[in-house]
């Protein structure tokens, strides 16, 4: 008896270091910009107030904690600044991704039918721009979308245009940057997926007098299912909230949310509406998350 004490003690406790970890390192600092959220901005030194002082005695925090309020948040649902920025960074997330998807499946599935040998020079050369930083990836884009870029130059070559296009600041750069940025987000989970599935069942749907296509249909995409879901999240996720390519490859005309939560931390010095626009963007990216649990659930149940 102790010495099943003994084995499964050091399991519990590796059981508890992703809780902790969690608590640590997501629910103790969420609970900072939660506070900071529920503020209001000072010309101060951090520049919000209430802030708790924990020697001023129990007297002082419950004072602090009772000037809380949620005007920041009001703020962000009356102002059409902070609409406009969800709901692009959210209409450009769902476009990006769905691009993704159209590219990266056919890519993956062909992929993961090719011959054993060819399959890990073909990941390898999916993996290859994650060895050159991600700054420097987007910089060389500017190089080859701006006036006198490459792409330009190329299409004057080839007497495709009689004179150089506007490529740099719009939404076209914009998408080709995230969907050449993200590409291998899509590739990796759908390429695990479909190298996993057993030929066998192509060639039963085969004997019971499916086409090809129809195979596909019926069989390779609906397993295919748990590796596009993992992709469309590894996608949108991060995109919802980009920075980076919208500001260096896009318009400043209309910004993202990333870019607006920028400008208020770093330009307006507003820590609290900072702070409100992480946490609605945090809540708002949860629901993908949630859908994606419920629909895998549900998926075992059936299975």
């Amino acid at each position: 008896m102790s010495g099943r004490r003994i084995f499964t003690r050091p399991a519990r406790l590796a059981a508890l270091a992703p809780y902790l970890w969690m608590a640590l390192f997501f629910l103790v600092p969420f609970g900072f910009v939660l506070k900071i959220a529920l503020s209001q901005t000072a010309i101060a030194q951090p520049p919000y107030v209430p802030v708790f002082d924990l020697a001023a005695g129990w007297g002082a925090f419950t004072t602090a904690l009772g000037t809380l309020s949620l005007d920041n948040f009001r703020l962000l649902v009356s102002d059409d600044l902070y609409i406009l920025s969800y709901v692009r960074s959210l209409t450009v997330a769902i476009t990006s991704t769905a691009i993704l998807l159209l590219i990266g499946y056919p890519v993956a599935y062909g992929m993961s039918r090719l011959p054993q040998r060819w399959q890990p020079i073909a990941m390898m050369l999916v993996i290859v721009p994650f060895w050159t930083s991600f700054l420097i990836r987007i910089y060389a884009w500017i190089n080859v979308l701006q006036h006198d870029g490459l792409l330009n130059k190329a299409l004057l070559a080839l007497g495709i245009i009689d004179k150089p296009l506007v490529w740099l600041s719009t939404d076209a750069a914009m998408y080709l940057g995230i969907v050449y940025s993200y590409f291998p987000f899509m590739i990796l989970p759908l390429y695990a997926t479909l190298s996993k599935m057993d030929d066998a069942l192509l060639e039963a749907a085969a004997d019971l007098g499916a086409s090809r296509l129809k195979a596909f249909w019926l069989v390779t995409v609906p397993l295919s299912l748990p590796g596009v879901g993992a992709g469309l999240l590894l996608c949108f996720i991060p995109i919802v909230g980009e920075f980076v390519i919208p500001d260096l490859l896009a318009g400043s005309d209309r910004m993202m949310i990333g870019q607006t939560l920028w400008l208020e931390f770093f330009t307006n010095k507003d820590w609290p509406v900072a702070s409100a626009i992480a946490i609605v963007l945090l809540a708002l990216l949860l629901i993908p998350l949630l859908v994606y649990e419920k629909l895998q659930r549900r998926h075992l149940e059936t299975h």
